[in-house]
């Protein structure tokens, strides 16, 4: 067994009590991930995706985690202020069952990357309300598991320069493809 080494966890505090429902957290988004970087706006290309009921007052920012390759047993209702809510409109996965949180043209899943390069995430930084809050904490992770992730990042990046991230993406979408 490898030894324990510390690593930065960093995540995006909601206080849903502060959401006014402006969704500029889902427009930076789109706009800083738009190729080229702020060529255009579209939410639906977003990280991050409102829930929302402005009748009611509620909006619940959810930001984009991994992708899971099968749905859930989850099925739960939520009730908030009468109305109804399935437990897969709070998940932060990208699966086969939902739409969320997939690239409009390509089916590829989306995952937050907290605006890589940034000091903090974009959406935290353009939050009107301060609904948003950025934290970074070190957790205890195996050694192992750090050596693994470097491992396949270094190995994508070079794939990356040798034949472009195009020919890449296009190739993970015929292997996802082919699981399906």
């Amino acid at each position: 067994m490898g030894e324990n080494t510390k690593k930065t966890i960093k995540t995006i505090k909601v206080d849903m009590d502060k959401c006014n429902g402006c969704r500029t957290c889902e427009m930076i988004c789109s706009a800083f991930h738009a190729v080229p970087k702020y060529s255009s706006v579209n939410p639906a290309r977003s990280r991050i995706r409102l829930i929302r009921h402005p009748l009611r007052d509620i909006y619940v920012p959810v930001h984009a985690g991994e992708y899971v390759n099968a749905e859930c047993a989850g099925r739960d209702k939520y009730v908030i202020n009468g109305k109804e809510y399935e437990e897969c409109a709070f998940c932060r996965a990208s699966c086969p069952s939902r739409e969320e949180f997939k690239e409009p043209d390509s089916g590829l899943p989306l995952t937050c990357d907290m605006c890589e390069g940034e000091d903090e995430p974009l959406c935290v930084k353009w939050c009107l309300n301060d609904a948003l809050t950025y934290e970074e904490r070190e957790e205890e992770v195996e050694e192992d598991e750090i050596k693994a992730q470097t491992e396949m990042e270094i190995g994508l990046e070079a794939l990356a320069d040798r034949f472009g991230l195009e020919k890449i993406t296009d190739a993970v979408a015929r292997m996802r493809e082919k699981e399906q």
